[in-house]
């Protein structure tokens, strides 16, 4: 029995649904399959039901993904121990400057807590890169937003947050309790510098090509709206000076908060950040 197949295991136990576990591999589906099927023949029982819909576990199978678990957590903490007291233990984590979730502040006690020996270093990176240095190479995983190209990168979504204009507080559609991007078709906007990924800058300018100053950094779009009297998207409920003001969009989708990471990596370390991360921001 592999560690790698009991990993298959748990993504087709959690996900409970082949196609959706396989996605979560980056891997495709027959093969998974195959394992799964190869893992009963080991163990002389029946893990999952299958059915049109997806799978439901077994008695069995409960007992192995509670089992499981347990195990890979083991395994992953063996190799960052062991890692820790040759002092080689240490991750790189990109994140976008300016950036005052919540969810990061957990993330980063919970981390602390469970791997205390790991050294953590922070890159941060202005708006105009995602990745916040990953296809660089500068970093082991990135805690960023979406869109971007995802060729070659796994991505996890943490969460989703709801997005707004952003005004000046003495703009005339303040008084609306919300907006559609028809209402801002002839405004000025913060865009980002030429060559940033296609999909982002798309996302941020509403889908749109749109005229304006060029902005690098969270201050940069703030001070574009103060100023100028420009306006761009940001997120619903992070904090906004008085002279702002946010309001929703309601034909916008919710921004993603994602950790990424190179789909060829193993490192346990990344695979132990995305799992504290998943937790800290259901919180």
């Amino acid at each position: 029995m592999e560690l790698r197949t009991l990993r298959y295991f748990v993504a087709v136990a959690e996900e409970r649904h082949f196609g959706r576990a396989a996605a979560r591999l980056h891997m495709s589906q027959p093969p998974l399959s195959r394992a799964i099927k190869g893992l009963e023949r080991d163990l002389g029982v029946i893990l999952l039901h299958r059915s049109a819909t997806g799978v439901a576990l077994t008695p069995a199978g409960a007992t192995l993904l509670e089992e499981a678990r347990t195990l890979l957590r083991q395994a992953d903490q063996m190799r960052m121990r062991v890692a820790a007291v040759a002092g080689s233990a240490a991750i790189t984590i990109g994140m976008l400057a300016d950036s005052a979730d919540p969810g990061a502040t957990r993330l980063a006690a919970a981390y602390r807590r469970e791997h205390p020996d790991v050294e953590v270093r922070i890159r941060e990176s202005d708006l105009s890169d995602p990745t916040c240095g990953l296809r660089a190479g500068l970093v082991d995983v990135a805690l960023t937003r979406g869109p971007f190209d995802e060729t070659g990168l796994a991505v996890h979504e943490l969460r989703a947050d709801p997005v707004g204009a952003l005004l000046r507080a003495d703009d005339p559609l303040t008084h609306r309790d919300s907006l559609e991007l028809a209402d801002l078709a002839d405004r000025r906007w913060f865009r980002f510098p030429e060559g940033t990924d296609p999909a982002w800058q798309s996302y941020w300018n509403g889908g749109e090509p749109r005229e304006g100053p060029v902005v690098r950094a969270v201050q940069e779009c703030i001070q574009a709206v103060l100023w100028n009297g420009t306006v761009g998207m940001t997120l619903i409920g992070h904090g906004q000076p008085e002279e702002l003001a946010v309001i929703p969009l309601i034909d916008m989708p919710p921004n993603r908060v994602v950790a990424a990471w190179n789909k060829e990596d193993t490192n346990p370390m990344i695979r132990s950040f995305v799992q504290i991360a998943t937790a800290a921001y259901r919180e």
